[in-house]
């Protein structure tokens, strides 16, 4: 999967011949799972047409503050455009264009909203040789890199002119290449490797009956889809569930019974940096395992019970490097309860789940979280989708990495 899917890229697009490749750059966006808005300048409909961008694209295409030939035109926000981007690129880059980033020359949709964003700010220059040699353009270059903005080199190749030499904007798949390898370069995990549990265990009683419980899996699989997103591999062992995941640093490792669950744990934990263990393990399982399916006989069955292996408490024992991160379950005393289990089970960090609070525990798409360090610093948080509750907890790993 690219680390462009799921971004919000803003796609700055001003008057140059090198515009009409913005279709294709648009189409391999939409391609990486990324959600495109355009800002063109009034020079650049010249070139491309908004009909064409917006068709790809999805989405309007921005171009002025408010369509003066309509009265009841609203005005388009700027500061909200900017806001909204995760990326803006400025592709192509033009020697007009490039001036009035560097001295703020605000006489354009694009060039508000450049000045307005808060994400990082890529351009791909094009231009005509002598043009781009030029020192004044030398000198753009350097004051835009200074202000942190991130240059994609103009490629050597036949210009409009005729001439043939540096200054052609970079083919669509170059750029998008370049920005995927400049954003995973960035990425606050990248190199770590994380082991994450999710879902139930099934506890056999017999081949077709089993000793479970109503975990649907989803917290553990946004936690393992929110740490790719930052750069780590992942190794995801869950339980039974019918959840899955398409991205490629994820592997994804079915087991049913918590002994599967132990020995998976077990066999890759040495070679982990981060364990978060969110499956909701059996405690207990059959203390026997009949091989036939067991008739219905006798007005009552008793079953015997033994306890499981404790995975999270056999990780804690023999963690050196890794950090450990437990999830607790609680209907009473949560917060001493979740004390003990710190303690009892070295851990470095817990997730609380309270049962008392409405929109928390099993089968909901929301969650409702205190964390809980080894120090004991308690930290509630609000009711939240589990989505964003787990880029909650990824920040606990970013923030432990960066001490």
């Amino acid at each position: 999967m690219s680390v462009l899917s799921g971004k919000k890229i803003l796609l700055g697009i001003s008057g140059g011949i090198a515009a009409y490749k913005t279709a294709s750059l648009v189409r391999l966006f939409i391609k990486a799972g990324a959600h495109v808005q355009v800002i063109m300048t009034p020079a650049s409909k010249d070139f491309v047409t908004p009909l064409t961008l917006s068709t790809l694209s999805k989405n309007p295409v921005h171009a002025t503050f408010f369509n003066e030939e309509d009265e009841d035109a609203q005005w388009t926000n700027h500061v909200e455009l900017g806001l909204w981007a995760d990326v803006m690129l400025i592709a192509p880059a033009t020697a007009n264009t490039l001036s009035k980033m560097v001295n703020g020359n605000c006489d354009n949709l694009l060039i508000a909203t450049y000045l307005s964003a808060k994400c990082p700010v890529y351009f791909a220059p094009a231009m005509d040789l002598d043009m781009y040699k030029h020192p004044s353009t030398v000198s753009s270059f350097t004051t835009l890199k200074q202000f942190g903005n991130i240059i994609i080199p103009a490629e050597t190749g036949e210009l409009a002119s005729g001439l043939s030499g540096e200054g052609r904007m970079a083919e669509p798949e170059n750029i998008i290449a370049f920005l995927e390898k400049d954003l995973e370069s960035k990425l606050p995990l990248k190199g770590k490797i994380i082991l994450i549990t999710a879902g139930p265990t099934y506890e056999a009683i017999d081949p077709v009956r089993f000793i479970g419980n109503h975990s649907s899996g989803k917290m553990g699989f946004d936690i393992a889809i929110s740490a790719a997103n930052l750069g780590s591999k992942v190794i995801l062992i869950s339980g039974p569930t019918h959840l899955s995941v398409q991205d490629s640093n994820i592997n994804l490792i079915r087991v049913t019974s918590a002994k599967e669950m132990y020995d998976a744990c077990h066999h890759y934990f040495p070679s982990v940096d981060v364990a978060i263990c969110a499956a909701a393990v059996a405690d207990y399982k059959p203390k026997l395992v009949s091989n036939q399916k067991i008739k219905k006989s006798d007005a009552e069955f008793i079953i015997e019970l033994e306890k499981t292996k404790d995975i999270l408490a056999s990780l804690g024992q023999s963690k050196k490097k890794q950090f450990l991160i437990g999830f607790a379950l609680e209907t009473e005393n949560e917060i001493e309860n979740a004390k003990l289990k710190i303690q009892k089970k070295n851990l470095d960090l817990i997730v609380l789940n309270s049962l008392q609070d409405e929109g928390a525990g099993f089968g909901k798409s929301t969650n409702k979280i205190t964390f809980i360090d080894k120090n004991f610093l308690v930290e509630p948080m609000d009711l939240k989708s589990k989505e964003l509750v787990a880029i909650d907890i990824m920040n606990k790993v970013i923030t432990h990495y960066e001490k």
